[in-house]
């Protein structure tokens, strides 16, 4: 076991999120302990061939999390858009020996495929976006993960700056321009974040009619 977090560390300081990686974990073994585990927790689990890594996010990761997922939404209504939210689905390729669980995925351009009925990975595209809040050090290439896995689009926050990647062939390419939303800039979920930070709802309510005046 490679623990990526110092214990003592923890009793003085306050993290946003806490990791584990275990070394050396088969399929089988990484199936056996999200099924030991259950869906009723609070930690999200990432396997890639053999390294799994085991996330326990704490207020900082969840917020930012559930904020730039409001703001997704406000995007996508604001646009006219539709959307199918995953949450923190697990995403799981057996014939590719990787599995994650994002903070946040989205089906937006492939929501008429799957807008009624249960996803089915086997048949069905991986979500269009993925949103990670990587705020302290993870052992996981999650470019290389979510790239093999063929989510077009990934949102990466580490507290203070949004990376965008966009899939192109097999590998990403970071963009400063969003593929599924070429109107956002940057600077508007910086503000949006600030502001709620110190009151959500006046932040939705501001940006809600703000982001109406910018997109029209």
């Amino acid at each position: 076991m490679v623990a990526t977090i110092d214990p003592d560390t923890l009793a003085t300081v306050q993290l946003p999120e806490r990791r584990v990686t275990f070394c050396h974990i088969s399929w089988t073994q990484y199936e056996k302990i999200l099924d030991a585990l259950g869906e009723s927790r609070s930690s999200r689990l990432t396997y890639d061939r053999g390294l799994l890594e085991i996330t326990m996010p704490l207020e900082e990761h969840e917020r930012a999390s559930e904020l730039i997922a409001l703001f997704i939404r406000i995007l996508v209504i604001q646009l006219g858009m539709k959307l199918k939210t995953m949450g923190s689905t697990t995403l799981s390729y057996p014939n590719l020996e990787r599995s994650a669980e994002p903070d946040k995925g989205f089906y937006i351009q492939n929501y008429p495929l799957v807008a009624d009925r249960k996803v089915d990975l086997t048949i069905d595209p991986p979500p269009d976006l993925v949103v990670e809040v990587d705020i302290t050090h993870t052992d996981i290439n999650k470019l290389a993960l979510y790239a093999s896995m063929g989510i077009p689009e990934f949102w990466r926050y580490n507290g203070r700056v949004l990376r965008i990647y966009q899939l192109q062939g097999k590998e990403y390419q970071e963009t400063e321009t969003s593929p599924t939303f070429p109107q956002l800039q940057k600077e508007w979920l910086y503000s949006f974040l600030e502001t709620a930070r110190v009151d959500e709802v006046e932040a939705e309510v501001f940006w809600r009619d703000r982001l109406g005046s910018l997109l029209r």
